[in-house]
């Protein structure tokens, strides 16, 4: 469902800056949504936050794996079969598939703060041409803090609880 969602997304967005740019003339490169769909596309603000939750739960979920086998329960109710805290996990490809359905959220996230923001970057410029270079060092600090606050909080409690479970499958010899 969010991979429709967000294919829908790119391909209106494609749709659009088609039709725009069909219209214009050529001696005007480049079109509003075109813009701000390369704006958004070539930022890393975009990608960060969901590689960086992706990697970290996939650490967590990879390190949880060799006390899964030796009888360990699932505190995330998320990953457990009966949905409840502290149970029996699922499998390692359903948690797979949910820790991907997360990034894409994450990444769909990211794309909607980066273009809202690349729209109000541009109408800024428009309205206050002497200030560019201030409207686009605004912007940039508002994308960099919203996908460091993001990254943060999407990645911190796993990559810990990795470190966790790493310790104890040392401590108890099941590497």
């Amino acid at each position: 469902m969010i991979r429709m969602r967000l294919a829908a997304v790119l391909a209106a967005l494609m749709l659009l800056t088609a039709f725009r740019v069909a219209a214009q003339d050529r001696e005007q490169r480049s079109s509003f949504v075109g813009s701000i769909f390369t704006r958004v596309l070539v930022d890393p603000t975009t990608y960060t936050p969901a590689l960086l939750g992706y990697d970290s739960t996939m650490r967590d979920w990879n390190s949880s794996q060799p006390v899964f086998h030796h009888g360990f329960l699932e505190a995330n109710e998320r990953f457990t079969i009966s949905g409840l805290p502290i149970d029996v996990p699922i499998s390692y490809h359903a948690g797979q598939r949910i820790i991907l359905a997360d990034a894409l959220v994450s990444l769909e996230r990211s794309v909607v703060n980066n273009a809202a923001e690349q729209i109000i970057e541009r109408f800024l410029v428009q309205r206050f041409p002497s200030h560019r270079k201030l409207v686009r060092t605004l912007g940039w600090a508002q994308r960099i803090s919203f996908a460091s606050f993001k990254s943060y909080r999407l990645s911190i409690k796993h990559y810990r609880q990795a470190y966790q479970n790493e310790r104890l499958a040392t401590q108890l010899g099941y590497d």
